[in-house]
């Protein structure tokens, strides 16, 4: 969900200078006054583009900054995503404030983690279970009644926006959302993906939209609301994701959200391939070895992980551990297991959590490589060589993809 890398120099127009230069400018602003004056500038900047679909003029002005200026970046796109996924609008002479929800469901099978529309038993107990432990008093709700996948999702700030203001007059309005969903693309079958619920909340101007924001005996924590949550959409969700183990997330902006679901999702995947190696191939995980290599252009995308039959140098499957907006690894620090947060101690951590033993990491940035047949990504062998998972021949022939 909007993910900024660094693309190759390319020409900048005026009107992504000009948010360039209010990001850096706000970045280096040493006070809340002359912050207010940047904002309000940036904001209407932004604003403007987003309401105009110039999507083009963010991601260029997003690039150079990434570039030039990271702190400058990091303005420029909390900004942005801000304004996506919130706004004011007035209805019928008062003012509501909303914010787009995601609320995301992280799951993993043996078989298919179903996506499309939601049974109108589901929407009712997800408006039933908001009401009742995460929205404050006073809030209104719009939700659509589809579970998303991650490929039916906005994927960019002005698609964010436009989906924002739909729901936002639908929820003020208490009107029908006019949104098409009949022709979705379709979701990518993978055993260890997010789905998402997608709402809206509104809010009376300057009110409180959730309920750890609330004064007095009306306050709850996040940690409670959370446990209510999840135990209010347990035996709905159970009926829709047969065969599924999940876990529900906090309902909570769009954007933080989908960022956080990804990177649940990630050992997750760890943990379905290696499960699906064990029924397939009969190998338990201790029986497999596993070479983890970082992969991209100038820097740090994703870690690709492969595994092998303990003593093969054949890698027979793999697995993609993207990295986000704000993950970086240094170039010296590609095989360092000793910082705990590090990506890639994290992912040494759920291969061993796993029950893999055995594991290589390489110390070099390998080149994004995909097979120039199928499309499929390649992968590093323990010698370096970045090559085609291939299960062994008398292995079942429909294999399933991971995250």
């Amino acid at each position: 969900m909007a993910v900024h890398r660094s693309k190759s120099v390319q020409r900048i127009s005026p009107e992504s200078e000009r948010l360039v230069a209010d990001s850096i400018s706000l970045a280096a602003s040493g006070s809340q006054l002359e912050d207010r004056f940047w904002e309000e500038r940036l904001h209407n900047r932004l604003l403007k583009l987003l309401k105009s679909h110039h999507q083009n003029i963010i991601d260029t002005a997003l690039d150079q900054t990434f570039r030039i200026n990271t702190v400058a970046f990091e303005v420029l796109a909390d900004t942005a995503e801000t304004l996506a996924e919130s706004m004011s609008l007035e209805h019928d002479g008062k003012t509501w404030d909303a914010l787009l929800l995601a609320m995301p469901i992280v799951a993993h099978t043996r078989y298919q983690i179903p996506s499309g529309p939601l049974p109108v038993s589901i929407v009712e107990a997800a408006a039933a279970a908001m009401q009742k432990s995460i929205a404050a008093e006073g809030t209104q709700l719009a939700i659509i009644p589809w579970l998303y996948s991650i490929d039916q999702m906005p994927h960019s700030h002005t698609q964010t926006r436009s989906l924002l203001e739909t729901l936002a007059n639908a929820a003020v309005s208490g009107g029908d959302m006019k949104l098409e969903l009949r022709d979705m693309s379709e979701t990518i079958a993978v055993l260890a993906d997010p789905r998402f619920i997608l709402a809206v909340i509104v809010a009376p101007k300057d009110q409180p939209i959730f309920r750890w924001q609330m004064d007095g005996p009306q306050r709850q924590e996040r940690g409670v609301s959370l446990i209510e949550w999840q135990t209010a959409m347990y035996e709905p969700l159970v009926s829709l994701l047969p065969g599924c183990e999940f876990e529900l997330l906090l309902p909570e902006a769009y954007f933080t959200n989908c960022r956080l679901a990804d990177k649940h999702v990630r050992p997750l995947s760890i943990r379905a391939a290696i499960n699906f190696l064990e029924s397939t191939l009969g190998v338990l995980p201790a029986g497999l070895s596993a070479v983890v290599g970082a992969f991209g252009e100038e820097q740090a995308d994703e870690y690709r992980i492969a595994f092998s039959l303990k003593g093969s140098s054949e890698v027979i499957y793999g697995v993609i551990w993207p990295l986000y907006d704000r993950e970086t690894v240094s170039s010296d620090g590609l095989s360092d297991v000793s910082d705990e947060e590090s990506p890639i101690k994290r992912i040494c951590d759920a291969l061993h959590d796993a029950g893999v033993e055995d594991v290589f990491r390489h110390a070099v940035l390998f080149s994004p490589e995909l097979c120039d047949d199928c499309g499929a990504p390649l992968f590093p062998d323990r010698q370096g060589e970045v090559v085609h998972a291939e299960m062994p021949e008398d292995s079942p022939s429909q294999q399933p993809l991971f995250h």
